[in-house]
């Protein structure tokens, strides 16, 4: 089963990091929302940091804005995953470097119409 941690899940439904949450849920998926102000989103246990997660996700997608990625790109480096998803908004040239330069695969897409679902019907 694939794992999925949402970077910025929002408890506000009408977000795309909330969107995230419900479209991999759909789809079956472990998500592990992230967020350091929430305790539950959708349900689910909310961590503060992806260094919190008590796996190693497949998935990071990411749904903060391009310096606050540039921030947290360490940890989830050290975390480790197997695609960084960069959302419409949260990437930059710089962003993409850094990611490359720590090792990460990055793909440049929105995760939900990765996931096969349009933010629309969610």
């Amino acid at each position: 089963m694939q794992t999925v941690a949402v970077l910025g899940a929002s408890t506000d439904r009408t977000k795309f990091g909330n969107k995230a949450v419900r479209a991999f849920l759909r789809k079956g998926c472990t998500v592990f929302p992230i967020n350091p102000k929430e305790s539950t989103i959708e349900g689910l246990f909310v961590y503060k940091n992806i260094g919190e997660l008590p796996v190693r996700p497949g998935i990071v997608t990411a749904y903060l804005p391009p310096p606050v990625v540039l921030k947290v790109l360490p940890e989830i480096a050290r975390k480790g995953c197997d695609e960084l998803w960069l959302n419409p908004g949260t990437g930059s040239p710089e962003v993409v470097a850094a990611a490359e330069q720590l090792g990460l695969k990055v793909i440049q897409a929105c995760s939900i119409v990765g996931a096969g679902m349009s933010p629309a019907d969610l």
